[in-house]
């Protein structure tokens, strides 16, 4: 094991995938002389040179078309979009091309195409520079969206990913690049479409991905120590393929279940695991499943109020005990904010 940040993790994949493979190749703004606007490309153009580390104009359809056609022809390219935000501009690309074009050739041409994007606020970007959209490309068939929370599985999903023969969307959040974890030194991937169960637990279950199943276990961490409280943890890491039966067995387990998102409420992705939870557990909840989720607005600049409007730990607490009082579980609560 070694330990290192989220965003070394990254580097350090990116580089090995590419001395083990000559096909993976990498494109996008400013990722070759500048290194990447997070530095998560420092270092790959000296080392690997123009043919592989792609600087582009700032034409995000362009470059993403150009690296679906490179992924037919059977090169492995992995795109950086700045933030997901820009991504939007390449949306035709992505929806109506990547996730369609081996179902509409009838498996005659694959698109191993890896999408890099990173997303979320609290960085006082503005509202168009900090939103979570992965809700568009988590409702395509023909996509698949991970979104790791640590180190490790950045490591192990981006692995993944590049030796994955369908288009992935690979989510980073802003806020965890600088996180550090233990990282495995073996290149073994993560299954995508698989979560997993951080912390396992019996009184209620706690469900998250990128930032929030972060938050999610520090949560937990805390309400152990201060509480007594035993929650399981789940980290989706996939949102598409979804692991609909870890979550129904885990409120199969703990009768109970609150959901975090980073984005909005409404049509999230948190109502798309509520109804699973719904669907697959409806008879083992004795709650209603809760979530959590930023509030209903373009996220603003200010930083107070951008703080206001992101999920806080005080609102998971907030809706976990709401939870649990009503199951009758209610146990004494310890803090200021936890009322």
């Amino acid at each position: 094991m070694s330990i290192m940040t989220y965003r070394q993790a990254l580097h350090d994949t990116l580089r090995a995938e590419m001395l083990r493979d000559e096909n993976v190749f990498l494109i996008g703004e400013e990722i070759g002389v500048f290194e990447g606007s997070y530095k998560i490309t420092a270092g790959l153009l000296a080392e690997f040179g123009e043919r592989r580390v792609r600087d582009t104009p700032i034409a995000e359809e362009g470059f993403t078309g150009a690296a679906i056609g490179a992924a037919m022809l059977g090169l492995r390219p992995v795109v950086e979009i700045m933030t997901i935000n820009f991504s939007l501009l390449a949306l035709d690309q992505i929806v109506n091309h990547a996730a369609k074009i081996y179902g509409m050739f009838g498996g005659q041409a694959k698109v191993p195409l890896v999408i890099r994007t990173p997303g979320g606020g609290g960085q006082q970007l503005g509202a168009t520079h900090s939103q979570n959209i992965e809700l568009y490309y988590a409702f395509v068939p023909g996509m698949k969206v991970v979104a790791p929370s640590t180190p490790a599985d950045a490591k192990a999903l981006l692995l993944a990913a590049i030796r994955d023969d369908d288009p992935v969307l690979f989510l980073e959040n802003l806020a965890l690049y600088n996180t550090k974890g233990e990282v495995p030194d073996d290149d073994t991937p993560a299954p995508i479409g698989k979560a997993a169960v951080t912390r396992a637990g019996r009184d209620i279950t706690l469900i998250g991905y990128s930032r929030m199943a972060y938050v999610a276990s520090k949560v937990a961490e805390e309400l152990a120590e201060s509480d007594g409280l035993d929650i399981e943890v789940i980290d989706l890491r996939s949102l598409r393929p979804l692991d609909r039966e870890t979550l129904i067995a885990s409120v199969k387990k703990t009768h109970a279940a609150v959901v975090l998102e980073d984005d909005w409420l409404t049509y999230g992705i948190g109502a798309e695991i509520a109804a699973s939870i719904s669907d697959g557990a409806f008879d083992y909840l004795d709650a209603p499943v809760r979530r959590v989720a930023m509030a209903e607005v373009p996220m603003p600049y200010t930083k107070v109020l951008e703080t206001a409007a992101l999920p806080s730990n005080d609102d998971v607490v907030n809706a976990i005990y709401q939870t649990l009082d009503a199951v009758g579980q209610r146990r004494q609560k310890v803090g200021q904010g936890h009322d």
